[in-house]
C-alpha cells in the first residue's frame, strides 16, 4: 500500500494537473463545434442535469447548479420553447410543482454533442503512443475517485 500523500506533495500535483486538464476541457468544447446548436453552454448544462435526473424541479435544479431560480426559470423556458424539454407536474397535491424532463429532440440535441466531444476527444487519442494511450487508460480510476 503506498503511504499517503503530503500537502505538499498533493499541492503539486495540483499545480502539474489543472493546466493540462483546463486546456483539454477548452479544447474539447472548442473543437467540438456546438455553435451550430443554438443553445448556450449553460443551456447545454441544464439539459445534462435534466437528463440525468429526470423529473427535478426548478428550484431542485437551481440548487444544483448554484444558480438564482430566476435565472434557471429563463433558461428553462428558452429549453422549452426550443422543445428540447417539457415540464410535467410532479405533485399531485401541488400542482405548482412541476418536474422536467427531456423532449426526443432535446436527447438528439445531446448525443450529437457527446458525439461531437467523443469523436474529437478519440482523435486526438488515437494521434498518441499505445504507451500513452494505456497511462492515460490506468490514470481514469485515478482520476474518477476525485471529487466523489
Amino acid at each position: 500500500m503506498n503511504p499517503p500523500a503530503t500537502h505538499d506533495d498533493a499541492l503539486a500535483l495540483a499545480d502539474e494537473l489543472r493546466p493540462p486538464l483546463r486546456r483539454l476541457y477548452r479544447k474539447l468544447r472548442r473543437e467540438s463545434d456546438d455553435s451550430d446548436l443554438g443553445i448556450s453552454p449553460m443551456q447545454k448544462l441544464l439539459l445534462v442535469a435534466i437528463s440525468e435526473n429526470p423529473g427535478i424541479g426548478t428550484g431542485e435544479l437551481a440548487r444544483m447548479e448554484k444558480l438564482r431560480g430566476p435565472t434557471i426559470s429563463g433558461h428553462i423556458k428558452a429549453l422549452e420553447n426550443a422543445g428540447l424539454v417539457t415540464r410535467a407536474p410532479i405533485d399531485p397535491v401541488d400542482r405548482r410543482r412541476f418536474g422536467l424532463g427531456m423532449t426526443g429532440a432535446g436527447q438528439e440535441l445531446l448525443e450529437t454533442l457527446r458525439r461531437r466531444r467523443r469523436d474529437w476527444l478519440a482523435q486526438q487519442l488515437a494521434s498518441l503512443s499505445a504507451e500513452a494511450r494505456q497511462a492515460i487508460r490506468n490514470a481514469i480510476p485515478h482520476l474518477s475517485e476525485i471529487g466523489q
